[in-house]
């Protein structure tokens, strides 16, 4: 039995450090702009998508990783230059509603460039078995949770430690202040967006080995990635990781002990018995207003 909990737990552990860049994602958006992006499901599948298409091209492996990435920054860039920016002074109602219909058109457009088959990338470094005492791991796993944990330590840094991170906090914080104090509120919403985009396409090119990706796959990865981050704390990018590996496990546990069939339902469940007893998330800060 501890043997099969083990197991379920490395499993989770690699599944929930994906929902975790992806609730990276939505926290930094959020953070800087409190609008929730609901586009961020999409740049993991066009991360994926994009590898796949550039190695059938005959691009070099790592060159159409780089390629990948560099292909779904640039969508998180325009998404904020020609659906955010000109709507710029929109309620956040209004610019969710943008996003909705960003992530409806990014799907179409894959839809027709891609088609509806099923992709698959190349493992990193092989498919040998490894072993962790009496559970076994493929390679991949070890580079999911690496790749997670460096981004995590260097997202962590970049806020804490560089002005143009603590400008995107500043923002956050208030956006006319910001304005006052000299910061350009505009270059650091589209930072938000370049860094978002980037971390979903990490995630979907991490995933794509092990899970396979299509046209579609950016649903459901969108859609716990968020309940990640509402696990977590949607104003925490630190407690949207926690979610995310939290989400994972309690599924991997779920599937494996008691039916692979209730795994998202029980998932979603903790979700929102969280939400019910701690509306602003395991690791949110409650919210005071001064009158």
């Amino acid at each position: 039995m501890l043997d099969q909990i083990l197991q379920f737990l490395i499993t989770g552990v690699t599944v929930g450090s994906t929902y975790a860049l992806v609730g990276l994602g939505f926290a930094i958006i959020y953070n800087a702009s409190g609008v929730v992006n609901f586009a961020q499901g999409e740049f993991v599948m066009i991360g994926a998508m994009s590898a796949v298409w550039l190695l059938a091209v005959g691009m070099p492996f790592p060159l159409a990783l780089l390629g990948a990435v560099a292909i779904t920054t640039c969508v998180g860039l325009a998404l904020n230059k020609f659906a955010i920016e000109p709507a710029r002074g929109a309620t956040v109602i209004t610019t969710i509603i943008i996003t909705i219909g960003a992530a409806i058109f990014l799907r179409g457009a894959a839809l027709l460039l891609w088609g509806k088959d099923i992709f698959a990338l190349p493992h990193f470094s092989g498919e040998e078995t490894l072993y962790f005492g009496s559970a076994t791991l493929l390679p991949q796993n070890l580079w999911v949770m690496g790749v997670t944990a460096v981004l995590v330590i260097a997202v962590r840094w970049f806020f804490d430690r560089t002005l143009t991170g603590k400008a995107i906090l500043a923002c956050a914080c208030n956006k006319d202040a910001a304005r006052l104090m000299g910061i350009n509120v505009g270059l650091m919403l589209l930072v938000s967006y370049g860094m978002s985009a980037f971390l979903g396409a990490v995630a979907g090119i991490l995933v794509a080995p092990i899970a396979f990706t299509s046209y579609d796959a950016g649903i459901m990865l969108g859609l716990k990635g968020f309940s990640a981050a509402i696990l977590g704390g949607m104003g925490s990018s630190m407690g949207a990781v926690a979610g995310g590996l939290l989400l994972g496990i309690l599924e991997s546990l779920g599937a494996g002990l008691i039916s692979s069939g209730y795994k998202d339902a029980m998932a979603f469940t903790v979700v929102l018995l969280v939400l019910i007893m701690r509306p602003s998330g395991l690791f949110g800060r409650k919210a005071a207003d001064r009158v």
